[in-house]
């Protein structure tokens, strides 16, 4: 019978998490300004993730990612200056990068919960139109052939 110590595996879920904290690490560690920044731009993202629930997590998912495309310019202006924290901070305080970035993630979150309403009235309507299609048809060859209604 074998013992076995610690969470996980050596490839197990505990390595994982040993390797994003590393990862985390080096990236305060060696680029501070870049992650101060990108910080201050994904708090919406942060907030859903804290928000969700940690089953599904898809709207803060797609706010992230709509987050990242909208920093993605000002996070590498600030990489190639290779300035402090005080430009991150100037950047950060722009108020169109922010606002950019914070309504982009807003967006994202807003989609991913409107678009199965809008998915729905939209083939409601394309169902109703269908229908009608069809009792127009129905309708047509009744009267051409002779044929009571159906609904009577």
């Amino acid at each position: 019978m074998k013992m076995r110590l610690g969470r996980g595996s050596a490839r197990g879920p505990g390595s994982t998490v040993w390797l994003q904290g590393l990862a985390c690490g080096a990236l305060v560690a060696l680029a501070t300004p870049v992650a101060a920044l990108a910080a201050l731009l994904m708090v919406p993202s942060m907030a859903a993730f804290l928000l969700e629930h940690p089953a599904s997590r898809v709207a803060a998912r797609v706010a992230l990612l709509c987050g990242l495309a909208a920093a993605a310019a000002p996070l590498a202006a600030l990489w190639q200056s290779s300035q402090g924290v005080g430009a991150a901070i100037a950047a950060a305080s722009d108020g169109g990068v922010l606002i950019g970035c914070w309504a982009a993630q807003a967006a994202g979150w807003l989609l991913t919960h409107l678009a199965p309403l809008l998915t729905r009235l939209a083939l409601d309507m394309y169902a109703r139109t269908v229908a009608a299609r069809l009792r127009a048809e129905r309708a047509h060859y009744e009267a051409e052939w002779g044929i009571p209604p159906a609904g009577s």
